[in-house]
């Protein structure tokens, strides 16, 4: 009997389906609801820009004032998205998730019943602290519902809205703008607000992994709060007020850093941190939020252009503008999903590679670009852009996240995404700032060949003189007019010429951080160990 018995095959292990275990249920569901969230907020991110002048208007607010309409949103945004990991632990992950968006559903719709430039502002500060944690609980969550060979699955998911999110939020706001008025750009967030509110509080569960604090560490909110805010402030007046020559962004300079010492410091001795920078110990989780930054810099700051170069020179609408982007951040989501379905079997580094390549070949492309470029000459540059972006976004979050214990998930997004937010920032406050000075530089240099004794200047402003002088102006006036003409014309190409260095400034960034990648252990993403933790 026991010969028989040995020689009896040992019976197969039970294969497990994923869609019967408890764990994994509604994972596509959820992945909709969280993603819907993060994407209403990213939207509003970039909606408001295009409904600055009506608001002015309406409001009898400057230009100065009513650009803390954006700032104010920001930079609560930026402060509550490192704090997001410990809220949800706090809160309870379902908790804070649907009260979040609660909270900004209601902001939402108080800022388009504001009458006045100080309640609009106060809500749409509250309404940045609710989107704040949009993005980074979304990314966390679904690395946790999503079983480990899936997890690709769901970052693809969330990624293609980070990258439709902020193309969607001009081209819809144009066309709010020009068919109904400015609150609508808010009201339109209400239903869909409160549909994902409800589908989060039916379907999204509190994490198995999370760890309650039992005390709240005030002193970590407060140095983050004055650490952030401060950078972000500096980041968003620093161009208008000229940088370090202001005393005030001087300030807000030292304060940041002085308070982001302290936060470091106090956080890696409190029991419970607000943040827990313990978690940078993985080599992974460093080197992706270092990347991050540099993704953020890079490609915010050559989308930052593209509308300035549309819009300024072509004058497009923020409606034609965001269709002539649409295409690209398309081309995002359907290479995150090719690359979700292949994740287990290619090395993120390898495919971040080709795409940092690819996105420095396109920028150097667009380098080209010339006065006449519009329409046509930007469809392929850009399809490539978000095709290099696709091949990026989803193998960086993986594999940052490669070594993190379920529990560190949520700091470690959180991490990702404010590092993100803040390279973006930072780009665009540089490359504008480098947009004026390369501007008035090859301003000077080109004004240096239109002078008074150069025969084809003397032509050209004679030709122009003669078409003023025909459409009824004095010979006098026609005289000025005609250098005004000419003036305009050096600035728009000296504008080109600055955003051809703007281009291939982004492209070199990201191409110089690639040698991060020599850092990482591996280039897998999380289906490869989730298991094990």
């Amino acid at each position: 009997m026991s010969s028989i018995a040995l020689d009896r095959p040992a019976a197969a292990a039970p294969v497990v389906n994923v869609n019967d275990d408890p764990r994994y249920a509604n994972r596509y569901i959820i992945a909709i609801a969280v993603t819907m969230a993060a994407v209403l907020e990213l939207i509003d991110t970039s909606i408001v820009n295009v409904a600055i002048p009506h608001m002015m208007g309406n409001l009898g607010a400057t230009l100065d004032e009513i650009s803390w309409v954006s700032t104010g949103y920001i930079i609560a945004n930026v402060i509550v998205i490192p704090m997001s990991g410990w809220l949800s632990s706090y809160f309870g992950r379902r908790r804070y998730l649907t009260g979040s968006i609660l909270i900004f559903v209601v902001s939402s719709f108080f800022c388009g019943a504001a009458t006045s430039l100080g309640g609009l502002v106060l809500w749409r500060i509250l309404q940045g602290l609710g989107g704040g944690a949009l993005l980074s609980t979304a990314q966390s969550t679904l690395f946790e519902v999503f079983p480990p060979a899936e997890v690709s699955v769901g970052q693809a998911i969330f990624g293609m809205g980070v990258m439709v999110g902020p193309t969607v939020g001009p081209t819809l706001g144009g066309y709010i703008v020009d068919n109904l008025s400015w609150p609508w750009i808010f009201y339109i967030n209400v239903p869909l607000g409160i549909l994902a509110a409800l589908m989060v509080f039916t379907y999204v569960r509190d994490s198995r992994f999370q760890q309650k604090a039992v005390n709240v560490d005030v002193v970590g909110i407060v140095l983050l709060a004055i650490a952030v805010g401060s950078l972000q402030w500096m980041l968003e007046r620093g161009e208008r007020l000229d940088w370090f020559e202001s005393p005030f962004v001087t300030t807000l300079a030292a304060v940041s850093a002085s308070a982001t010492i302290l936060l470091v410091w106090h956080e890696l001795r409190t029991p419970e941190p607000v943040i827990n920078f313990r978690v940078l110990k993985s080599r992974q989780l460093a080197t992706g939020v270092a990347f991050a930054a540099a993704l953020g810099l890079a490609l915010y700051g050559s989308v930052f252009v593209i509308p300035v170069f549309l819009q300024g020179l072509h004058g497009y609408t923020a409606e034609q503008t965001g269709l002539v982007i649409f295409p690209g951040a398309i081309m995002s989501a359907v290479t995150m999903a090719a690359m979700s379905r292949n994740a287990a079997r290619i090395d993120a580094r390898y495919t971040i590679t080709v795409g940092v390549g690819l996105f420095f070949l396109v920028m150097l492309w667009m380098s080209n670009t010339t006065l006449e470029s519009g329409e046509a000459e930007m469809f392929w540059p850009l399809l490539l852009r978000g095709l290099a972006m696709g091949l990026i976004f989803v193998p960086l979050t993986n594999a940052s996240m490669a070594e993190l214990a379920p529990r560190d998930i949520p700091q470690g997004t959180g991490m990702f995404n404010l590092m993100r937010q803040l390279g973006g920032s930072l780009g665009i406050a540089v490359i504008a700032t480098l947009l004026g000075r390369y501007t008035k530089v090859a301003k000077a240099l080109l004004a240096e060949h239109v002078t008074s004794g150069d025969p084809a200047t003397l032509d050209r402003v004679a030709m122009l003189t003669r078409a003023m002088v025909a459409k009824g102006a004095d010979a006098l006036t026609a005289k000025q007019q005609a250098l005004m003409v000419l003036d305009r014309q050096i600035t728009a190409q000296a504008t080109v010429l600055s955003f051809s260095k703007i281009y291939l400034l982004s492209g070199t960034i990201f191409v110089c951080a690639l040698p991060l990648l020599l850092f990482w252990k591996t280039g897998r993403g999380r289906q490869a160990g989730a298991a094990a933790h």
